[in-house]
């Protein structure tokens, strides 16, 4: 209670310390809506504050301009408890038991959630707020709990850690009374937490005692989460992002419950803390993705201004991810014996030089039709050039030397376009070189290769071996003045698939100045099952432990079948970030993997250029 009515001493208090205040992570709670007024019980700020955070209250305005802007300037999402959901969010007509519905809160609320995820914002979701998490990113709510059957799962009892397609994951039970008349901060029962998961981190033990005040609930996660707690009874009581992000719902209200609750909060402004950093650490680098494959769906009249739901890059998604650039490839693919390359591709063009002039040309238009946030690059300069302008940057490449039509006169050609690099071959065997997955057409290297790499070495071209065999690969290092590059290829150590580097290959790599960038294709991160972000990381990680952190960096090969669980698309890219940060990555480590080793070794081959 306050006591000091004197002003001036509560201000003294403040000027008494030095006037650069250290960051409390910004953390945006959105707000009940009772008659005309937006209403907030207290304990969730005051926790907030407790916690270390500082406390914004958001409306319910389902303004878009509004959300994107309040959006911008918060580090972390509390999506607080309150009524029903309308079932016809989730297509579903109301049962008797449904109780008051809030039309001001539930279309703003889905709104937000969807953007803030979007832009990998964390999110604490309480009560209602984990029912919110799961309508709106592809689970769903039961409207009232049901008398069921459990069903039986492993003898310890814990909850289920798979992708939870209902509620029934712990030893059968009646179902408990969840909607309870006792003080809100009175634990009510207990909950079963899944070991390994943010709650066990957070409380060290697989059962805590919560308080229940709710008739719904999650009966089912979707994909993007796994169920993390449940209560006796089989009832979720928690899922947490299955993709890596800081994303968390309780079906308790933790905001009641003073120390055992503030554990919630203080996890929620840690994870804000990081995604501050990370937002001001993009800020001040550059963010470069070295390979993506998006020209490829050109044909299906994509709108690269829209967040556009064909494609993994887009205006909309570098912007959400914080991505400065990346580098558009055109792809050529490689005819087997008796195709014709007009038969593999879907534009009708005289061969495979125009095709790739063809490709240039669209992404020209593109960018053209979008000057005032895109620009083409070819130099590190005018890479940094636009993002202090505000400009996403696209710069070219070539994946397949068959664009060269055998004439090396097409390198220089391509130079003059503002073409960066060149991938030697693709999934099959060319006149330049042999490709891992190929046939030993060449033996390696061909003749006409070894005068491909001195002409491109000659016109400021990269050198690109990411699918060229192993023997075509010492080949070319061996020929090549300049450094050489893999702009999307992984480890064989620990995914033994021929498109993968050896640890030797790495080492010779970096040798001689090059860059591996890890890539994104599951196949290449596991030999079996779904790859996701972790898998990334650890064949990033172990490229570091080879090459050193000069010599690493990501090429995703997003819209080529790149893009695992946890940084999909080009709007997730900053999960990257985050999980880097949490291994403790400095900011000028971080700067390198972000493209600051392939700006190094491009600018020196353009530098070197004698045509």
């Amino acid at each position: 209670m306050q006591t000091d009515f004197n002003l001036q001493t509560h201000l003294d208090e403040i000027y008494s310390h030095f006037p650069e205040a250290t960051h409390q992570p910004i953390i945006g709670i959105t707000a009940n809506f009772t008659g005309e007024d937006a209403t907030l019980r207290d304990r969730y700020y005051m926790q907030v504050v407790k916690a270390g955070g500082t406390p914004i209250i958001i409306p319910p305005i389902n303004d878009k301009d509004a959300i994107i802007n309040t959006l911008e300037h918060i580090d972390g999402l509390l999506l607080s408890g309150g009524g029903d959901y309308n079932p016809l969010w989730a297509g579903e007509e109301p049962m008797p038991h449904l109780r008051g519905i809030n039309s001001n809160r539930d279309l703003p609320e889905l709104l937000i959630t969807q953007l803030a995820f979007n832009r990998q914002i964390p999110i604490l979701g309480i009560c209602r707020g984990i029912q919110t998490l799961a309508i709106t990113l592809g689970g769903h709510v039961t409207q009232h709990i049901q008398e069921k059957k459990a069903e039986p799962v492993a003898k310890s009892g814990r909850g289920s850690r798979s992708n939870n397609k209902d509620a029934s994951a712990t030893t059968p039970s009646p179902l408990l009374k969840h909607s309870q008349e006792a003080d809100r901060n009175e634990p009510s029962h207990s909950v079963n937490i899944v070991e390994g998961s943010i709650l066990h981190k957070i409380y060290g033990c697989e059962k805590i005692f919560v308080n229940s005040f709710h008739h719904q609930a999650v009966d089912k996660t979707g994909d993007r989460f796994t169920v993390t707690a449940t209560s006796p009874d089989g009832v979720i009581e928690a899922m947490e992002s299955s993709e890596h992000k800081p994303i968390l719902g309780v079906q308790w209200h933790p905001e009641w419950l003073e120390e055992e609750g503030l554990r919630l909060f203080t996890w929620l402004i840690e994870q804000a803390n990081n995604f501050h950093v990370a937002t001001r650490l993009h800020k001040r680098i550059l963010t470069l993705d070295t390979h993506c494959d998006t020209p490829m769906f050109f044909s299906q009249d994509i709108h690269f201004d829209h967040r556009d739901s064909r494609i993994l890059v887009d205006l909309h998604k570098m912007t959400e991810g914080q991505q400065d650039a990346t580098i558009m490839v055109a792809y050529l693919p490689q005819p087997k014996l008796g195709e014709t390359f007009s038969s593999k591709v879907p534009f009708k063009v005289d061969g495979p030089l125009a095709y790739a002039n063809l490709i240039f040309d669209k992404i020209e238009s593109i960018v053209k039709q979008n000057s005032q946030f895109v620009s083409l690059a070819r130099t590190a300069a005018d890479l940094y050039e636009d993002k202090r302008k505000g400009r996403k940057s696209i710069m070219f490449g070539i994946e397949n030397g068959l664009a060269l039509q055998h004439d090396l006169q097409n390198i220089k050609h391509f130079a003059q376009r503002g073409v960066v690099y060149i991938t030697l071959c693709h999934n099959g065997d060319n006149d330049i070189c042999d490709s891992a997955k190929g046939c030993d057409t060449n033996n390696g290297l061909s003749q006409f290769g070894e005068k491909v790499i001195k002409e491109m070495n000659n016109c400021g071209i990269m050198v690109d071996l990411s699918h060229a065999n192993e023997k075509s690969f010492y080949d070319a290092i061996e020929v090549s003045k300049m450094p050489i590059v893999c702009s999307h290829s992984s480890c064989r150590a620990l995914c033994d698939h021929p498109r993968n580097l050896t640890d030797d290959q790495l080492w010779a790599l970096a040798s001689h100045g090059g860059v591996a960038h890890i890539t994104l294709y599951s196949g290449f991160l596991r030999s079996s099952g779904e790859a996701s972000i972790m898998d990334a990381i650890a064949h990033l990680e172990h490229a570091i432990e080879v090459m050193g952190i000069d010599h690493v960096g990501l090429g995703t090969d997003f819209d080529g079948d790149g893009g695992v669980r946890g940084i999909a698309n080009s709007s997730e890219l900053l999960n990257f970030t985050l999980h880097l940060l949490r291994r403790k990555y400095s900011e000028r480590d971080i700067q390198k993997i972000w493209g600051g080793n392939w700006l190094r070794v491009m600018t020196k081959i353009q530098n070197a250029k004698r045509t």
